[in-house]
């Protein structure tokens, strides 16, 4: 299991940020507190993580590039997922849910097909429909938002462990207890701000300005720092 890095002066307390840039920004103050961050490049899940990758980016004075990442939506939903798909096609899914769900193999390899289409459609929108940049020997940082239940931050880190980085840290301003325990299973290091234990968790929550973001917005992100990456 990997470290659990939080902030206890931002544990448990709710809309701690007022953004995502100032969430960032703060998360970037915070990383550079860390030892042994040497070669580090940010790679960002969009469309949430982008704001607070970039922040985190220009903190630490490192290349930022994307790492595209869908959540396998559940039938019927817009928001909860079972699963995630990657930039490279890796697919992950919570068996646990996907039982409890009740959900046919037609359901599942529906449900696969349409995210994998939208991998590919992020890519081509926000990435040129380039994959992630050599992280080879380097210290990836994967950023986002937030962790609800953590899998699609998962998927991420297993793919981005095929191209061999010297470390993988995920860094994100909130998580539930949950999630943080799931995720630093899987990397090498989780930097988080803002690890709550409720009984109910929202990524919104720790945000007193929290709205999802356009495909245009995150355009403007990108041409922050060169464009499509």
């Amino acid at each position: 299991m990997g470290p659990v890095t939080d902030n206890p002066r931002l544990r448990e307390r709710t809309r701690v940020f007022t953004d995502r840039h100032d969430a960032g920004r703060q998360l970037g103050v915070f990383l550079k507190t860390l030892p042994g961050i040497q070669n580090p490049v940010v790679l960002a899940i969009p469309a949430g993580g982008v704001p607070v990758g970039i922040e985190v980016a220009v903190a630490l004075g490192a290349p930022f590039s994307l790492a595209v990442v869908r959540k396998i939506r559940i039938p019927g939903t817009t928001e909860s997922g079972f699963g995630a798909v990657t930039w490279d096609g890796r697919v992950l899914i919570n068996e646990e849910l996907k039982n409890a769900l009740g959900l046919s193999g037609p359901d599942v390899e529906k449900a696969v097909g349409e995210t994998r289409r939208n991998v590919i459609e992020r890519l081509a929108r926000f990435a040129g429909g380039k994959s992630v940049p050599p992280v080879a020997g380097k210290t990836v940082i994967l950023a986002d938002d937030g962790l609800a239940s953590g899998f699609t931050m998962i998927a991420a880190v297993q793919s981005i462990r095929r191209y061999n980085p010297a470390r993988v840290i995920v860094a994100v301003p909130t998580a539930s207890a949950s999630s943080a325990a799931r995720v630093s299973r899987e990397a090498d290091q989780l930097a988080c701000l803002n690890i709550r234990s409720g009984r109910t968790f929202a990524v919104a929550d720790a945000y007193r300005n929290w709205y999802d973001l356009e495909d245009q917005e995150v355009l403007e992100e990108l041409s922050r720092v060169g464009g499509k990456q």
